[in-house]
């Protein structure tokens, strides 16, 4: 800050540089929307890997497309990704402590952290051997799950100025079970601590009255009916934060996948255009599973290009299509060989492409290997594969030696006869990408004095991110001029603008391209003179 003399001497004063590094973001965070065992409802949570989603999502289960989908994700280089559970009518299991009080209703009731029949596996025990035997609100409660977390409350009580008080304690440190609550969101607590159990009499502490019982179990809980459109999108649902919607719990995600309602059931078509839209809104990309009906080529073919029926959804360049779907074992069924969806694996190449090359380069190729996919549900030609490319159907193909491989790489505005700018998927996610790290890396702007030394500024930091990417190989052309430009000044900020708060800057680059066809050119030269 400015230094005001008022003494002989000499003053030191530091100057700020102005220089404010724009961080890339993330560019392979992948949502997943669906079913699932266990877990939060209507939350994102992120998981860094399956065994995260084991212990949070129960793991595989046959009812759940989405956990076959981030298995394989994981499987083929995921790293992070962003669940959010939902589910169609499923109930949570309640169980009743006995108080022994002269009243029979007069019990705790516990429910299970979440909906699902899993809830039906747990049971609760109490035992009085606590830190002052001689407080009757004070008890020990256990919660175990058959095979599963085991976990202990020492010295809860059902004092309500306890600072063990029972219900917080559940509420902030217990993932199994939770105090049931009326219907106007109060805890439902006893005056007198449940009985103790059976199983859980300490030799040093004899039970005293009311007699001992057995362990609680717990019933009622249930997994539902498979998902419908109405569980993702509906009126009212983006307010609330669900469904689909309970991404906006989540602060950035770059890849969305949403798996089947069941195996033999797609999605529905209002479902992926309101997926793709929410997409765009969030600077995403949607991947899009075939349906299940595309047995061969033809009806792929057909299906996609038909006129007068959208089997798709959208032809959003914020979605690409890959097909067909893989064949896989699965281990829920005495690993039987079965259909799966290719999101999540082709999420899985993306994030890995994302991490070896760079988000500039496309997830295609010989490098982009499908990891424990042996075989397809449709093997294609190099001629059918020229049939769908070209309508922007990525294929998924099978090679001698190198195996199953993502081949294709356009997103549903790739169409040849469409020619648009956002044809590859590549370019598309290079421009998501600078888009969200430029959003993020320019907060600092707002409310900074409209004139020429902010715009500097601005200019200094965003031309350092871009070349940086540029020395990464992100852009075409040998040189920084070549390769993009930022402008920010007079001509871009007009005065009208300032009157009006607004700070234009423009960012322009020049994208890679994939190169989708090679031409090797051979020439038979006969008769050469000698000379």
């Amino acid at each position: 800050m400015p230094v005001t003399p008022t003494y002989p001497g000499v003053y030191i004063e530091e100057i700020p540089s102005g220089v404010r590094t724009i961080t890339g973001v993330a560019t392979s965070i992948t949502a997943f929307v669906g079913r699932a065992l266990r877990g939060p409802e209507n939350e994102s949570t992120t998981i860094n890997s399956f065994a995260d989603f084991e212990r949070r999502f129960g793991g595989l289960w046959v009812e759940s497309t989405l956990s076959y989908a981030v298995r394989d994700f994981f499987l083929n280089g995921g790293g992070q990704a962003i669940i959010v559970r939902l589910h169609n009518g499923a109930t949570a299991a309640k169980m009743r402590l006995p108080t022994g009080a002269a009243d029979p209703n007069d019990e705790l009731p516990l429910v299970a952290a979440n909906v699902g029949s899993w809830g039906n596996n747990l049971s609760a025990s109490v035992d009085y051997d606590t830190k002052d035997t001689t407080d009757t609100d004070l008890f020990n409660l256990t919660i175990s799950e058959k095979d599963g977390a085991i976990e202990k409350f020492p010295n809860v009580s059902v004092n309500p100025d306890s600072p063990r008080y029972l219900p917080g304690v559940l509420e902030q440190r217990s993932v199994l079970v939770k105090v049931l609550k009326d219907g106007a969101g109060e805890y439902i607590m006893p005056d007198t601590r449940p009985v103790e159990s059976t199983t859980a009499v300490s030799p040093l502490s004899p039970p005293a009255s009311p007699p001992m019982s057995p362990p609680a179990s717990p019933s009622g809980g249930s997994d539902g009916s498979a998902l419908g459109e109405g569980q993702y999108i509906g009126a009212g649902m983006e307010g609330a934060k669900e469904g689909l919607y309970a991404l906006e719990k989540a602060d950035l995600f770059n890849l969305l996948c949403i798996p089947p309602f069941t195996s033999t059931t797609d999605i529905s078509t209002t479902l992926v255009s309101n997926a793709a839209a929410y997409c765009k809104k969030r600077r995403a990309m949607l991947i899009v599973d075939p349906r299940s009906g595309w047995t061969t080529k033809d009806t792929a073919k057909t299906q996609f290009t038909d006129p007068n029926t959208d089997y798709v959804g959208t032809r959003s360049n914020y979605a690409a299509l890959f097909f067909p779907r893989l064949k896989q074992p699965n281990p829920k069924r005495d690993n039987q060989v079965e259909e799966f969806v290719p999101c999540g694996a082709v999420a899985g190449v993306f994030a890995r492409t994302d991490a070896q090359r760079g988000v500039w380069k496309a997830p295609a190729g010989q490098d982009a290997r499908l990891v424990g996919v042996p075989q397809l549900s449709v093997p294609l030609t190099d001629d059918e594969n020229g049939e769908l490319n070209q309508l922007g159907i990525n294929c998924l193909r099978a090679f001698p030696v190198v195996g199953r491989l993502v081949w294709g790489s356009r997103t549903l505005e790739g169409a040849d006869r469409l020619a648009s700018e956002w044809k590859y998927i590549s370019v598309r996610r290079t421009a998501l990408f600078i888009e969200e790290s430029l959003f993020r890396g320019t907060q600092w702007v707002v409310f900074e004095p409209n004139d020429e030394p902010l715009w500097a500024q601005i200019r200094l930091n965003v031309t350092a991110f871009m070349h940086n990417l540029f020395r990464q190989g992100a852009f075409q052309g040998t040189t920084p001029k070549e390769a993009y430009l930022v402008k920010c000044d007079k001509e871009t900020t007009t005065q009208n603008d300032i009157n009006l708060g607004i700070v234009n800057i423009l960012v322009g680059f020049a994208p890679l391209k994939p190169a989708e066809f090679v031409f090797i050119k051979i020439q038979q030269l006969a008769g050469q003179l000698e000379v």
